[in-house]
């Protein structure tokens, strides 16, 4: 292991639970965050990624890696037989020491370090206000921009962070003032984000019959893909925990596209 500084895992747990406090909201059906692999005890460098598929994980060890952050764990709803691929999930880990540790809506809903605020903050605003309800928590942030943006603007600001040209939903103003932001997968959510005031909405990707209802609401619709809006709070995790404990981490990049 060319980094000869280590960490205990369990420390570095400690840290993210009571930075992203996760036992304050109720996440999806299935999902569970917190430390799902337990490796040997020692942390010397870290890898952040979307998603905890073994892929992701090789790559993880190939860079060096002992600890995988990740978005998109490994446990989703009931646990089907760990076979085949699963199986060759769990021989790596093991036989890599390869931790993994992921946060979901907590990671999604942080004021600062959150995919929303990131992205916020990456689109050239300074403030934001808790966006995007659920279960009495919020998972997205709201922006203002009293001037107004132009949608062509901000959808040229979007592709420029992400990578990813949107798709847009066009039917609200062509100028923005209120923007929300809820990355990921919520674009059948646009009922929810007009009852929150907001006259456009930036997330990850929605269904084909979103692009009505964004008309019979009168929102846009930014749709700036669920991977590549969803990097940035691994990235803004991995980035804190490095600085608290100085150690070394890389983002393991592996695009699905959508």
């Amino acid at each position: 292991m060319a980094d000869l500084h280590s960490v205990a895992l369990a420390d570095i747990v400690a840290f993210a639970e009571a930075l992203l406090t996760p036992s304050l909201f109720k996440d999806y059906d299935g999902a569970q965050n917190g430390l799902q692999f337990e490796n040997l005890g020692r942390v010397h460098r870290i890898a952040a990624a979307v998603d905890g598929t073994l892929p992701v994980a090789r790559k993880a060890t190939d860079a060096g890696c002992d600890l995988l952050l990740v978005h998109h764990g490994l446990f989703w709803s009931r646990s089907f037989p760990w076979t085949g691929r699963r199986a060759e999930l769990i021989r790596h880990l093991v036989n890599s020491d390869l931790a993994v540790y992921s946060q979901h809506l907590p990671l999604d809903g942080h004021p600062e370090i959150g995919n929303a605020a990131v992205l916020a903050r990456l689109l050239g605003f300074a403030t934001w206000q808790p966006f995007f309800l659920r279960e009495g928590r919020a998972i997205g942030v709201q922006v203002e921009a009293p001037d107004g943006m132009g949608r062509e603007e901000l959808a040229a600001r979007l592709a420029a962070i992400t990578g990813t040209v949107p798709t847009t939903l066009p039917g609200g103003s062509s100028v923005c003032r209120r923007i929300g932001i809820c990355t990921g997968g919520a674009g059948a959510e646009l009922p929810q984000a007009a009852r929150e005031g907001v006259d456009t909405f930036i997330t990850g990707e929605g269904p084909h019959w979103s692009y009505a209802l964004a008309e019979d609401l009168g929102i846009n619709a930014l749709y700036a893909g669920h991977y590549a809006t969803e990097t940035f709070g691994v990235r803004a995790l991995a980035e804190s925990i490095s600085q608290r404990f100085n150690l070394p981490w890389e983002f393991v990049d592996h695009p699905t596209g959508l």
